[in-house]
């Protein structure tokens, strides 16, 4: 059995609303934490126990530094150390999470995640691969969004392939913007979360954030920028070659898409499962690859991508 000392505030914070975080932390390690007065007392697996007393030392030298924690932090941080051990909760609270304009912290929910976003940091040319739901966009946005308010990078280019309207837009009603942005959206909303509206909006109109389809691309050379390519393998290895080669000075890129979902005519081959294939063995590009299990949306989402998954397996058997 192993004793620490915390102050009642922090056990407070630690225990949560009718002891809701311990028990969730008891169910996941086996361990049993009791409290008595300014001491926790932890029994149970060494390995475990081992890990409680990492975790509650750690917690316990942030709050001390004035950090605060809510109760899905905790929970996030207990689940993602109970996964890998070699994870710490001063890492989690220091190192995987981050507020990249002031107005909202971004934090990583699986190991994925956290592999992601220091591939985001070390890397020029970073491609997250994976289904729908597992942030890599929203973390690719908040990743830019870092740079541009640390000024790393000039501007930021977001972009993606206006497949859904085969590349086609001048039957569609409007100017140019109202043509493209419906396909952009998802691009704006990331922005629209991470940063004020107002701030974002000024940023449009001067040209330091951009948004447009790829075939706006072409014919560019992209220095000091942020560009983030989304939808991916909707490209063909015709547009991902003309992508990847407008990559200039100072420039960081991510490429992001999920191969399950190609909306290519039958007969296309995606760019994305091209340059998987091509660039692999480069040293200096780093792939990250997502599971159902890093799905962070509801959880019917998880149960519907692992539906499609069989389903994929299934005819891929067949054929």
């Amino acid at each position: 059995m192993r004793k620490i000392e915390l102050p009642l505030r922090a056990i407070e914070t630690l225990f949560g609303v009718n002891d809701a975080n311990l028990k969730y932390l008891e169910s996941i390690l086996a361990v049993q934490v009791q409290a008595r007065g300014n001491d926790l007392a932890i029994d149970g697996d060494p390995q475990d126990v081992a890990t409680v007393e990492a975790i509650l030392h750690d917690f316990a030298h942030l709050f001390n530094e004035g950090n605060n924690f809510n109760d899905k932090e905790l929970r996030d941080a207990f689940r993602q150390i109970a996964e890998d051990r070699s994870y710490s909760f001063k890492d989690h609270f220091t190192k995987a999470r981050f507020n990249p304009s002031g107005k909202k912290a971004v934090a990583a929910k699986t190991a994925n995640q956290r592999k992601y976003i220091e591939a985001l940091q070390n890397h020029d040319l970073t491609f997250g691969i994976g289904p729908a739901g597992t942030g890599k966009t929203y973390l690719a946005v908040a990743a830019a969004v870092q740079a541009l308010f640390l000024k790393q990078v000039d501007r930021i280019i977001l972009t993606r392939p206006a497949v859904e309207a085969g590349e086609k837009l001048g039957f569609l009603p409007g100017d140019l913007q109202d043509k493209v942005d419906p396909y952009l959206r998802p691009l704006y909303d990331g922005l629209f979360d991470l940063v004020d509206a107002e701030r974002v909006t000024k940023m449009l109109e001067k040209r330091i954030i951009e948004v447009a389809p790829l075939a706006f691309m072409r014919g560019r050379t992209l220095n000091n920028a942020f560009i983030i390519l989304d939808e991916a393998q909707n490209t063909t290895g015709e547009q991902m070659k003309m992508f990847l080669t407008r990559i200039g000075f100072g420039s960081k890129v991510v490429v992001t898409g999920d191969i399950t979902q190609i909306d290519l005519p039958r007969g296309q081959k995606s760019g994305l499962k091209e340059a998987e294939r091509v660039l692999q063995n480069i040293e200096e590009i780093e792939f990250v690859y997502f599971t159902k299990k890093d799905v962070v949306r509801h959880r019917l989402v998880q149960l519907i991508v692992e539906a499609y998954e069989e389903e994929s397996e299934k005819n891929d058997e067949n054929n």
